[in-house]
């Protein structure tokens, strides 16, 4: 049996890859938008919206797709290995959680990503603690809880406001 046109590879393929694009763009403009207020690890995250409006405008796979080539290629250009690694570990985690709160149909879109915000910084705090072998790096998690919290909550507005749009 073929797959019908609206669910072919083809089709997956061209939107996955152009939502990629269209966050690795979000990513290279964070990259060079000097904002950090001085605090290490704190980012806004604006590449995560792709992955929230593809997890709510298609599926969990399309949204899996975006954040693994993004993470790749951001680390290719801008991060390096150990900045790839510690994305990877927060995406899987944040992602993880944010399809698990949306199945229950309890959470809106803001506080799906509010989560996944805190998700992000919890996936990167425990790979930078397993890899210094030093517990005491959970000191810093209050400071990226409330600054996933924050970027979570800007993510998601953003993204409420787009899926609306697209609706």
């Amino acid at each position: 049996m073929t797959q019908s046109p609206r669910n072919s590879s083809a089709k997956f393929v061209a939107r996955v890859a152009l939502l990629a694009s269209l966050a690795l763009i979000f990513s290279y403009v964070e990259a060079i938008i000097p904002y950090s207020p001085g605090i290490p690890g704190v980012k806004l995250g604006i590449a995560n919206t792709v992955a929230v409006i593809a997890l709510y405008k298609f599926s969990w796979k399309d949204a899996a797709a975006v954040n693994l080539i993004r993470i790749i290629i951001a680390g290719l250009l801008f991060t390096g290995a150990f900045g790839m690694f510690y994305s990877l570990a927060g995406a899987i985690l944040s992602l993880a959680g944010m399809i698990c709160l949306k199945k229950t149909g309890l959470f809106s879109v803001i506080g799906v990503s509010m989560a996944g915000g805190v998700l992000h910084n919890l996936g990167q705090l425990l790979v930078a603690s397993a890899l210094i072998e030093d517990l005491r790096m959970f000191f810093y998690f209050p400071v990226l809880l409330f600054s996933g919290i924050a970027a979570g909550i800007l993510v998601g507005i953003i993204s409420t406001m787009i899926l609306r749009t697209l609706r």
